[in-house]
């Protein structure tokens, strides 16, 4: 789940690209929400997207909100993660904001709060390193020469 609907279509192209990679058993769909108006303060905006997006969530999945100060994972842990979402046949919703960031609250929510990288990115970039990694995560689990270590 991502808030932002214009990307630009490189973006679209990666995420697509990436997507189309995934198997049946694992694939990856984007819903994309529309920012909140950016007018007034910055938190009631931010507050509106997050209920926005807590509320478009599937009620029992796993939620993992991207943030540039969450939890640092390898590609191997990640794929570790997968593995055991996949054990427990869990869904999992990953979360990117809008170019403003997520609300305290989607973040609480989540069960885990996760770095891409310490750098700031935009959130078009964060929808394909995220998709690559997924299926890069995937490619692991399967023993696909795709990642090579």
């Amino acid at each position: 789940m991502a808030v932002g609907h214009r990307m630009p279509p490189w973006v679209n192209t990666g995420f697509a690209e990436y997507a189309g990679r995934m198997p049946r058993e694992a694939r990856i769909e984007l819903i994309a929400l529309k920012p909140a108006a950016r007018s007034g303060p910055l938190q009631r905006m931010l507050d509106a997207e997050g209920k926005r997006i807590l509320a478009a969530l599937p009620a029992d999945c796993v939620r993992v909100a991207l943030d540039e100060r969450g939890t640092l994972l390898s590609t191997m842990d990640l794929a570790r993660r997968v593995a055991r979402w996949r054990e427990a046949a869990r869904d999992v919703a990953f979360i990117v904001g809008s170019a403003d960031g997520l609300v305290e609250n989607v973040k609480k929510a989540a069960h885990l709060v996760w770095s891409l990288s310490p750098l700031t990115l935009p959130h078009g970039r964060a929808r394909v390193v995220l998709a690559e990694q997924l299926y890069r995560a995937d490619s692991i689990l399967h023993n696909h020469p795709y990642h090579r270590e």
